[in-house]
């Protein structure tokens, strides 16, 4: 007789199903009775979101778990959402982002980090003074507002300092807007109406290092915003970081800023240089004879040849510069 001939299937254990439990499924609910808000402010998991007008806090559900949300996001929300204090609602759903500003960690990690989300305008600050304008890193930040498809806007403070012309000069050939600030945090602030006429009714991401004044900009913009303002320290002329996260405030005359904490560098790993061209319509066309693989910043390049023939009109030639200085700014 064999080892198992003396055992018949009545003789089998089955183990019990445990009580409760039900099969999984991929299949989630819809839904569709959530009502979609705007993530404000992210905190430690907790995402403050306006909703109708109403604060709502919010964590975001199990199945959302790789999927970053950030401050602009459009995001569905279930349960509570009365908004009132200790009630808490929860994210099932984050809606399709119009643009997404990204960073790397540097050029050579190719991980993006999502800035914020949803916003149609880069505010890029530089101060012309104390500390000193940093030219590569305003191209850096142009270069990934093209990216996105945001408009750029070059937001120059601390003008009493120093005259902002013979940085604008660099600028001139890119169209770029800008608006120069002066003693905003004193009696006779100059530019900052025209900074509001700049910003009103558009979402707007405020970029650039520590100490260029953004906090003071954000204060003087919207008075019951009390972000902390930092000093440059004298020794090495950088800032210290005071805002330590990014939060959309809104305007009082319509739309928001958001502002984000200050940045030492601005990794650009994650966009493809091959891609900048696009962005200046004039000189695209004249790539079509460049050679295969062609970086447009080396001998043979057919822009240089366009540009001399006048395909890129009368500004061609400082177009060209523009675009080989942010292809530079890449590497």
């Amino acid at each position: 007789m064999g080892r198992y001939d003396r055992y018949d299937e009545s003789q089998v254990r089955v183990r019990p199903a445990r009580r409760g439990s039900r099969p999984r499924t991929k299949d989630r609910p819809e839904h569709a009775d959530a009502e979609v808000g705007v993530v404000v402010a992210v905190d430690r998991g907790r995402y403050t979101t306006r909703l109708d007008g109403r604060t709502v806090v919010a964590m975001r559900a199990r199945e959302l778990t790789r999927t970053a949300t950030v401050v602009g996001d459009r995001v569905a929300m279930v349960g509570d959402t009365s908004g009132r204090e200790g009630t808490l609602a929860r994210i099932v759903r984050v809606e399709e982002r119009r643009t997404v500003l990204r960073r790397s960690a540097d050029d050579t990690d190719r991980v993006e980090r999502v800035m914020v989300a949803n916003a149609d305008q880069v505010g890029i600050v530089t101060a012309l003074a104390e500390p000193e304008p940093r030219r590569r890193m305003i191209d850096r930040c142009l270069v990934a507002a093209y990216d996105a498809g945001i408009d750029p806007l070059l937001v120059l403070t601390k003008a009493d300092l120093a005259d902002p012309e013979s940085l604008l000069a660099d600028y001139a050939a890119l169209d770029v807007p800008s608006v120069a600030t002066a003693g905003i945090d004193g009696p006779d602030p100059q530019g900052l109406q025209e900074l509001r006429d700049r910003l009103a009714d558009r979402t707007t991401v405020l970029v650039g290092h520590s100490g260029v004044g953004k906090s003071t900009l954000v204060n003087a913009l919207v008075p019951d915003a009390d972000r902390s303002i930092g000093v440059v320290n004298v020794v090495t002329g950088r800032g210290r970081h005071t805002s330590t996260s990014a939060v959309a405030l809104a305007l009082p005359g319509g739309g928001w800023i958001i502002d984000t904490p200050g940045v030492r560098s601005f990794g650009l790993g994650h966009v493809d240089p091959h891609g900048f061209v696009d962005v200046f319509p004039d000189l695209a066309p004249g790539t079509a004879g460049c050679p295969r693989a062609c970086s447009h910043d080396e001998p043979g390049c057919a822009l240089d040849a366009w540009v001399s023939s006048g395909g890129a009109g009368p500004n061609g030639a400082a177009r060209l510069d523009s675009l080989r200085r942010l292809l530079r700014s890449r590497q």
